[in-house]
């Protein structure tokens, strides 16, 4: 399933709660993933992923706001 996003850009949510956005996954293995942003290399093991999520499209904010 993560081949499929190979050299994508992803944001990883891990089990404890944090994450890291802005990155390419650049490697997928068994049991580790290589994940690169512009100023570090990340591996991270396999297990400790919750999701991995891609945005696709920006959100647009809805005008709030009565026009002329």
């Amino acid at each position: 399933m993560l081949a499929s996003l190979q050299g994508k850009e992803v944001t990883i949510h891990f089990i404890d709660g944090t994450n890291v956005c802005d990155g390419i996954l650049d490697q997928i293995d068994d049991k580790f993933v290589k994940y690169v942003t512009q100023y570090q290399t990340l591996v991270i093991p396999i297990t400790s992923i919750r999701t991995v999520s891609i945005d696709i499209k920006e959100r647009q904010r809805h005008r709030v706001g009565f026009a002329p």
